[in-house]
């Protein structure tokens, strides 16, 4: 395989010359230029990334990380990562945790694996970094984007309004007539989870609904999390006429143990997700839910880490308004009798 030293070798140039020819960079002579080209050319001579790296200062990759790498959550927004740096003629490297364990101590390990690779900026789904983690990245963070995090990288952080989205989805609920509401909340140490139980209990005990009475449990967000939660539910003998989960999967998990167990959705029980994962739209019934723009934000968080990493003025929203995305999962109290 031909090397830069042999291009400027057949060309008659230094090796210097040679390298601005195939970075682009430097001026050359019309004539040493087609000196090079045909060297290029007649060698075959394809430079390899590290050698495009070292030649402009710049790997051309963006590391991303996120905590799990399964489900119907992660993959579009890594799809459309992936579609907007390839537009830019930039490649992904993705670094994931295991989901379980020490999210925060695999979200440090994960961006170390991504510096190490030289990448030019990172962007960090993750709610699991600390102040001083941030700190810890010295000079780098200044190209560092995170998703689903706020406050602690201004300018940097991407994130929905989780307090929101939960109140909406109380309001949901109560506009429906619903009062005797089930919960099944993602994991207490998820600080988006803790944010939108919060803001649904919130808006719940403004409406006068004793949450304190409410049946919650804890999952994992994952669908058999919420198959087994809803297990645990009916077993209970806990009387509800609707379900809110904190994420789709939980929810698709619920609707397929209501399904077995002859609950009907919506007839007996009316079942509310959160995200808008293209599950909800193929969940049987079809599932209503919160729908957080997460395609809108982790186009901003790109746009934002490449006019950083590369200038440019790349459209950044820093506001992502949430709604109800209504199907057949969601009817309303009185319909029923």
């Amino acid at each position: 395989m031909a090397t830069i030293k042999d291009v400027a070798r057949l060309a008659g140039v230094g090796l210097g010359t040679a390298s601005r020819v195939v970075s682009g960079k430097g001026s050359v002579s019309p004539a040493t230029l087609e000196k090079v080209q045909k060297a290029i050319e007649q060698l075959d001579f394809r430079p390899s990334h590290t050698a495009r790296a070292l030649l402009s200062g710049s790997s051309r990759m963006i590391g991303v990380y996120i905590p799990i790498l399964k489900g119907t959550f992660y993959t579009p927004i890594l799809q459309l990562i992936d579609t907007e740096l390839r537009a830019a003629g930039l490649n992904m490297v993705v670094a994931f945790g295991t989901g379980t364990g020490d999210a925060r101590r695999q979200a440090i390990e994960g961006i170390g694996f991504l510096i190490a690779r030289g990448c030019d900026g990172l962007l960090a789904m993750s709610n699991d970094l600390s102040d001083e983690d941030i700190a810890a990245l010295g000079p780098k963070q200044s190209r560092v984007v995170l998703l689903n995090c706020s406050g602690k990288l201004p300018g940097q952080c991407f994130s929905p309004d989780h307090r929101a989205g939960g109140t909406l989805a109380a309001r949901t609920l109560l506009a429906r007539g619903h009062r005797k509401i089930a919960v099944i909340a993602g994991p207490a140490t998820a600080s988006d989870n803790v944010a939108r139980i919060q803001g649904f209990l919130d808006e719940l005990g403004r409406a006068g609904v004793d949450t304190g009475a409410l049946w919650i449990a804890e999952s994992d967000f994952s669908p058999q999390g919420g198959w087994s939660a809803a297990a645990e539910l009916v077993a209970s003998g806990q009387l509800f006429t609707a379900l809110f989960c904190a994420n789709d999967e939980m929810a698709v998990g619920a609707l397929s143990y209501f399904q077995e167990a002859g609950i009907a959705v919506p007839g007996q029980v009316s079942v509310l997700g959160y995200d808008d994962t293209p599950s909800a739209e193929f969940s049987a019934p079809r599932l209503s839910t919160v729908h957080i723009p997460w395609s809108d934000i982790a186009l901003s968080g790109v746009n934002a880490l490449l006019n950083r990493c590369y200038g440019g003025e790349r459209p950044v929203a820093a506001e992502f308004p949430i709604r109800l995305a209504e199907r057949a999962s969601l009817a309303a109290l009185a319909s029923r009798q």
